[in-house]
């Protein structure tokens, strides 16, 4: 089974087989928690998908969780 994301640098829907899915989690400033799968391109790109709670808690890929603050957003936020 595959799952279809969509590839912003080329425009265009990418079938990505689940061996190189991965499920996570993003957690906002506010405090939710949204579901999201990450799959990786041919390239070594990685792309993102966010799904429902549902289907994220279904997906039969491996998980991680990516809790990691951006530290360029950071910044500029700073800097204003």
């Amino acid at each position: 089974m595959s799952v279809e994301f969509y590839d912003v640098k080329t425009r265009q829907k990418v079938k990505i087989e689940d061996k190189q899915v991965l499920k996570t989690t993003f957690t906002t400033k506010n405090g939710q928690t949204r579901y999201g799968l990450r799959g990786k391109t041919a390239d070594g790109r990685m792309l993102t998908k966010f799904v429902s709670r549902l289907t994220g808690t279904k997906a039969s890929t491996p998980s991680k969780r990516s809790n990691k603050p951006r530290t360029r957003a950071k910044q500029a936020r700073v800097l204003f």
